[in-house]
């Protein structure tokens, strides 16, 4: 008899910088129990390049990103292959657990990992790379690149350089 994949633990405590919040876990981190464990996925190696990390973590090192003042969540539990597996309402249904995360653990920045989450959220249709406007849970909103394998229209370099715009911000 096997399992069905369940959701990943948060790596989350107080006051840390950022907060990534990947869009829901991926079969074999869910499989794992580790985040971005699919070898595909180009988390670790964007996060330590970008400077967040001072080496490149390995996902079973996944609760180490907290001695770097980071920490991972995700905006819908439901494990699957490919996050277009998932529906609208399932980002609008975990909003309010998300937030209570952030308003909990006061992040500086909670970084999106892809737009469709926070579209969904926010109901807002267009949305830009990078920093935006508003804040959610009390925190300043980045949008980063999804970091998956299947994200094609992002090489290792433009995602890594995404990554490092917001490590600069922090640093400043």
């Amino acid at each position: 008899m096997s399992l069905a994949p369940t959701a990943l633990p948060d790596i989350i405590g107080p006051d840390l910088d950022v907060l990534f919040c990947g869009l829901n876990p991926g079969l074999t981190s869910a499989a794992t129990g580790h985040s971005f464990a699919n070898r595909s996925n180009r988390f670790w190696r964007a996060i330590h390049l970008a400077g967040f990390t001072q080496v490149q973590l390995k996902p079973e090192e996944d609760r180490t990103l907290l001695d770097y003042r980071c920490g991972l969540t995700t905006a819908a539990p439901r494990p699957t292959v490919s996050a277009g597996e998932l529906s609208r309402s399932e980002f609008t249904t975990g909003a309010a657990a998300l937030k209570a995360k952030i308003e909990t653990y006061t992040p500086h920045y909670v970084a999106f990992l892809g737009k469709p989450a926070y579209a969904a959220i926010t109901g807002q249709r267009q949305l830009s790379w990078g920093r935006q406007s508003d804040r959610f849970g009390g925190a300043q909103v980045w949008i980063l690149p999804n970091p998956s394998g299947l994200n094609r229209a992002f090489q290792l370099d433009a995602l890594v350089a995404a990554y490092r715009e917001l490590h600069d911000a922090l640093s400043r």
